[in-house]
């Protein structure tokens, strides 16, 4: 009877707290900032704990930030004091563009700016999109979270870590990137048949990671599935090198001339790659 009692209990308690969700009042806000960027500038983005994140390289000497920011309270009060909150902050100077989000997830930026943040609020829900313009030729810094990141059109020092990244898409054409990804799809297509830079080294831990290449590729391949899985290669250009042999999770390949080295690693899960 006591462990009925208890159950019921719990029930009662999980109804009142999705009504309380269902009553909460929701607000989606547009954000926008720029500024200029010299020469070899480096960008540095620091996405939301949910939110996607969508770069685009563009020629204008210039990075322009449009975000998308929902919140959610119980009250208009609340909501006004997590607009304060849950945003972003973006610090510019000559060759350095910081965009680093601020929120209810960082306790190092609650105690120094909102050190009487009810606790109530810490738990409600928001995100935050970006879209985001970036010279052609820049560096980026990119540390996202759980939701869909796309780059394009970028050539430069790229480091991206997404662990949380529900879908990826990168359209490639050199520079030196260096990506982890979490999973659960992640596509890249190489737009140019030869790499221009020192090469790239991406790794997905689990599911998906599909890749297009031009049918005239002229680069060196590094591809690996580490635990369960295996490739599909459906380019029948690549050939062996350093005298190896092609196995279903390892391909020390060549296709055309050979170049820069591309090294592309799941974990677990299916690493396929198709011409374009």
């Amino acid at each position: 009877m006591k462990i009925k009692n208890i159950i019921v209990s719990f029930l009662l308690v999980l109804a009142f707290s999705a009504f309380i969700f269902a009553q909460n009042l929701k607000r989606t806000t547009t954000k926008a900032e720029s500024a200029d960027l010299g020469p070899g500038g480096t960008v540095t983005i620091v996405g939301a704990p949910k939110g996607s994140i969508q770069i685009e390289g563009w020629n204008q000497p210039n990075v322009e930030v449009t975000a998308e920011i929902q919140i959610e309270a119980a009250t208009e009060e609340d909501l006004a004091l997590l607009a304060q909150v849950n945003t972003f902050a973006f610090d510019d100077d000559a060759n350095h563009i910081h965009i680093v989000t601020t929120g209810t997830h960082d306790k190092q930026f609650l105690k120094k700016n909102f050190k009487k943040l009810p606790k109530r609020l810490l738990s409600l829900p928001w995100r935050i999109d970006f879209k985001i313009k970036v010279p052609s030729y820049c560096d980026l810094e990119i540390d996202a979270g759980d939701g869909n990141f796309d780059l394009r059109g970028v050539e430069g020092a790229i480091m991206i870590k997404a662990l949380q990244s529900e879908r990826a898409n990168l359209d490639l054409v050199g520079g030196q990137v260096q990506a982890t990804f979490g999973g659960d799809e992640v596509n890249i297509k190489l737009s140019s048949r030869g790499w221009r830079g020192r090469g790239a080294d991406i790794q997905v831990a689990r599911g998906e990671l599909n890749i297009s290449v031009p049918p005239a590729l002229n680069a060196d391949l590094d591809l690996s599935v580490l635990r369960t899985g295996k490739i599909e290669n459906k380019f029948e250009k690549l050939k062996p090198r350093d005298k190896t042999k092609f196995s279903e999770t390892k391909m020390i390949a060549r296709a055309g001339t050979g170049g820069a080295t591309l090294v592309f690693t799941v974990g677990d899960g299916t690493l396929r790659l198709t011409p374009q």
